[in-house]
């Protein structure tokens, strides 16, 4: 068992640093989601996500109005 852990030591510690930076990007998120930031810029014009982004779409509403 001892040898296995000595041959398999780089690939063990290269997954364990790839686990511990994988779960701070996601606890990250999940922050940012509960603090109400999004990475929506703000400009429905430019959205390519415009069906489903929650501004959008009072955004949309607002400017159909002005349009007229």
């Amino acid at each position: 068992m001892l040898t296995w852990l000595s041959a398999n030591l780089i690939n063990i510690v290269l997954v364990a640093v790839l686990a511990l930076i994988v779960t701070l990007l996601i606890r990250g998120m999940i922050r940012d989601r509960k603090a109400g930031k999004s990475s929506c810029g703000g400009s429905c014009g430019a959205c390519g996500a415009c069906g489903s982004c929650g501004r959008c779409g009072a955004a949309q509403a607002g400017d159909s109005g002005q349009r007229s």
